[in-house]
């Protein structure tokens, strides 16, 4: 007798942990596992004790089947499902959801200034009656904070509450802290610091205060007494401030501790602090208050050191064989007053820290000892570099490798993709990728999390979107991210380079429309909803697409051309770029520019027919219609080559469907497979190229030529980095150069995902796996071996629940294994035989397989 079904938890909208969320109706989302042929014909909710009955096959982002929840109100879930043979799961174990405050009103906190800077203290002492019962505190700030209540840390989040565009959206906390409390005497405290809203940004030197010059705390305790009784103690005039050991906290610049400056006990009960200087309130908008959409930062996994090194000029190194991002906690003894410097380095350069790429971030921190008999354990708390090495100075006595450890942060997002193959250099490649997405995945989507920078640069994230929904459940990440992209439009639509926007040009607020970049407004909202299934996710950011879409049709007027203004980025870092102009590379940037423009506007006449918006559908159809024909006109000659023959021109207008005809594409196929042997399969394209040439030659039946640039070695190339030792994505093909020096443009971080766009080709194609339906609904299984791989395999957490897709080569010979989730099917293509669909369950095919010919014969470019 088979099995019935079972059901996992109810997930509520994207969230991991549903404390204080925003949503009052939150969707419902549960995953089914069942035998190959049970289909799901409804479900029952139970909500408390409240039990509602649906008919539906659905279960991912179900509508909320209640009243809409208040503020603080809190209900547990449970879900129950019935296949269409009449078989029911057992009820799945409780999910708990609890909206957070909903209304401004329900704020009664004043945000305070504190004294004490640059780093300081603030506490409140109050006292409690006995019998509380429940406890939540509601907390953010302006800076960095972290909370204590009597001596205990609340949660385990860092770098809350993130980084928004603060004055349209700052994020705030809810934090369970019934067991952090007691009957009596309790103390309320914090630590602050600058962060991204007073501290050092962007690599403009002295470019500080960019949102605001005082530190801010905003807090609210809510305690609920047995009787119902609610105790609230929030920030006001009330509170006190001082300062602390932090004597510098900077993103850049590293930190500063200096222990023998802690004021012991000063979040406890008893402290004396009537030398503390008394907080300022001040007048704040609570209407900007969000709770989070995605996953807080967290401490993630802890690296050992691998090895103790001795650098040439007598320097004590550490290398922890990873290029990660985080911070150092380290477990010294020693004198009072003895300093411990860290500095942090992602290479080596002659055996000595390379810092240069750092530019002026000086990425040091320092930790003064108060001299105890106990080893003293200290990590800063408010700073994060990108590093591999560390150099120490300053440590008593011999240093022990096990009294350092690399901490490793990033938003604590659900690991949902992996890929691995029988080539040990491809795997490696992948992991890369991973380790360049965990490391500028920090609240923002980065471009590299190491030098004077660390900007959310939107054409970085716009090209690594299908790569990163595959990777990591980064729905909620982006869905807040997203957020800010809109609200750091201009009024015209206008999108900035990065986001949160900082005014690197002073500039007045004056915003220039840069294509790739600004087409993220698009191109992420798009590929989030292929990727996880959300229609609603498009309704929301619709208004931002067509302002990025109609923004740029004001600037330009009827032409067609994306030739004003004339400064574009163009396939950024492009190899044939010279070190000094990362923006000249082999292909003309209002080529790429007019490229973008067609493909945005055809992706916004697609949504606007998913949301009903006919007018619009047609509206934009029409723009992209003109667009691609003025491409054609400026761009494609006689014989249906393009000016610059260079690979990212053909690879734009191969994939985004810019060309007339079929002669077009046949030519421009050619003259692509021709470009590319040219080069002896060397990567010719840069940031906006790069993610499309290896589906561009796949499309045209040049799969052996994609594996030919995928496999290269030789520089630039994706494996060249992999042989000189990287441990993730590197800015340039070549920051490092043959000869061990490093590259000299500025350009040259060793943490940068844009390039590991590549992953998702190897998730697709080589491993075999897609969706083929928005949010994996239907499965597309069509792995193309080549390179001389003999197996690979490929897996994905989809909102439906886990698909594989592994293959291996024996003599000519195929064998596929695939599992498909239960709620979807699949459609499976392998080579020689027709397409088939299957259901849910795990399937094995075998068919005759022959590596294909050096030469693709005749070109397909219509299929």
């Amino acid at each position: 007798m088979s099995e019935g079904p079972r059901v996992s938890p109810v997930r509520f909208e994207a969230h991991r942990s549903a404390l204080g969320v925003a949503e009052t109706a939150p969707r419902l989302s549960w995953r089914v596992t069942a035998g190959p042929s049970w289909r799901q014909a409804g479900y029952e909710l139970m909500i408390d004790a409240d039990v509602r009955r649906v008919d539906s096959a659905e279960s991912v982002l179900v509508p909320w089947p209640a009243p809409p929840l208040t503020s603080r109100e809190r209900k547990t879930v449970r879900v129950r499902v019935r296949g269409v043979d009449g078989t029911k799961s057992s009820w799945s174990e409780p999910s708990v959801v609890e909206a957070g405050l909903v209304r401004p009103a329900d704020w009664q906190a004043w945000m305070i200034t504190p004294h004490g800077d640059p780093a300081p203290l603030v506490r409140r002492a109050f006292r409690l009656p006995s019998g509380a019962v429940s406890a939540r505190l509601y907390v953010t700030a302006h800076g960095l904070y972290r909370a204590e209540i009597n001596g205990r840390p609340v949660g385990d989040e860092a770098f809350t509450p993130g980084w928004t565009t603060y004055r349209r959206r700052l994020r705030y906390q809810t934090y369970d802290v019934t067991d952090l409390l007691r009957d009596g005497d309790n103390v309320l405290g914090a630590r602050m610091a600058d962060g991204w809203f007073r501290g050092r940004l962007t690599f403009l030197e002295g470019k500080r205060n960019v949102y605001g010059n005082r530190l801010g705390l905003l807090a609210q305790l809510e305690v609920v007494l047995e009787d119902g009784e609610r105790v609230v103690v929030a920030t006001d005039g009330s509170w006190r401030s001082a300062t602390g050991p932090i004597l510098k906290a900077d993103l850049y610049e590293g930190e500063h501790h200096d222990a023998r400056l802690e004021p012991p006990g000063w979040s406890l009960p008893g402290f004396d602090d009537t030398d503390w200087l008394p907080c300022s309130p001040n007048e704040f908008d609570a209407g900007i208050l969000v709770a989070p959409d995605g996953p807080p930062v967290r401490a993630v996994e802890e690296v050992a050191v691998r090895e103790v090194i001795t650098s040439p000029s007598g320097r004590t190194l550490l290398d922890f064989g990873q290029n990660l991002v985080g911070k150092l906690r380290i477990k010294v003894r020693g004198p009072a007053g003895t300093v411990v410097t860290l500095r942090h380095a992602e290479v080596l350069e002659d055996g000595e820290p390379a810092v240069r790429p750092l530019r002026t971030a000086t990425a040091t921190d320092s930790y003064t000892l108060r001299g105890d008999e106990a080893p003293e354990s200290w990590e800063p708390m408010f700073t994060f570099h990108g590093f591999r090495y560390a150099e120490v100075t300053g440590w008593p006595g011999k240093l022990d490798p096990d009294a350092v450890k690399a901490v490793v942060h990033h938003s604590d997002m659900e690991r949902t993709g992996w890929f691995e193959c029988s080539d040990p250099l491809l795997t490696r490649l992948h992991e890369n990728v991973v380790w360049g997405m965990r490391g500028n995945f920090l609240d923002v989507p980065t471009d590299c999390p190491q030098r004077d920078e660390r900007l959310g640069w939107t054409g970085d994230i716009q090209v690594f979107a299908p790569t990163a929904a595959y990777l990591y459940d980064c729905a909620g990440f982006l869905s807040s991210w997203l957020k800010d992209l809109a609200a750091d439009q201009t009024p015209e639509g206008i999108v900035p380079m990065f986001v949160p926007w900082v005014d690197i040009n002073r500039s007045r607020g004056e915003v220039t429309p840069y294509a790739g970049w600004g087409d993220a407004a698009v191109m992420v909202p798009w590929v989030m909803y292929q990727r996880f299934g959300d229609r609603e996710f498009l309704r929301r950011q619709y208004s931002s697409m067509r302002g990025w879409v109609d923004g740029v049709t004001s600037i330009l007027g009827t032409r067609g051309l994306f030739d004003e203004p004339a400064a574009q980025l163009g396939d950024w870092l492009d190899p044939a770029a010279p070190p000094e102009d990362p923006a000249a590379g082999a292909t003309d940037p209002i080529l790429v520019a007019t490229a973008y423009r067609a493909r945005s506007a055809d992706l916004l006449s697609r949504v606007a027919t998913l949301l009903g918006e006919e007018a619009d559908a047609a509206k934009y159809a029409d723009l992209a219609e003109t667009v691609r024909q003025a491409f054609r006109d400026k761009y494609v000659r006689q014989d249906g080559s393009l000016l610059g023959d260079s690979q990212t021109g053909y690879a734009l207008a191969l994939e985004f469907a810019l060309l007339a005809d079929d002669r077009e594409r046949r030519v421009a196929a050619q003259r692509l497979v021709e470009a590319v042997r040219s080069k002896g399969h060397r990567i010719a394209t840069g940031f906006l190229g790069t993610p499309l040439i290896l589906d561009a030659l796949t499309r045209v039946g040049a799969v052996d030529d994609a594996y030919g640039m995928l496999t290269q070695t030789e520089p630039p190339s994706w494996l060249y980095a992999v042989t000189m030792g990287a441990t993730t994505i590197w800015e340039r093909w070549d920051a490092l150069l043959p000869n061990g020096r490093i590259n000299p443009g500025e350009m040259t971080s060793f943490n940068h995902y844009a390039f590991g766009a590549v992953a998702d080709w190897m998730h697709r194609v080589v491993g075999g796996l897609a969706p083929g339906a928005p949010g994996y609904r239907v499965l597309d299984v069509a792995p193309h071996p080549g390179g001389g791989l003999t197996s690979a395999r490929t897996a994905h957490v989809t909102p439906y629940g886990r698909a594989e897709v592994s293959w291996r080569r024996v003599d000519e010979v195929l064998f596929v294994d695939v599992v498909v989730p239960t709620g979807t099917l699949a459609r499976v293509r392998l080579p020689g035989r027709a397409e088939v669909e299957v259901g849910p369950g795990r399937h094995s095919f075998e068919c005759p397989f022959r590596a294909p010919a050096d030469d693709p014969g005749v070109l397909d470019a219509t299929r």
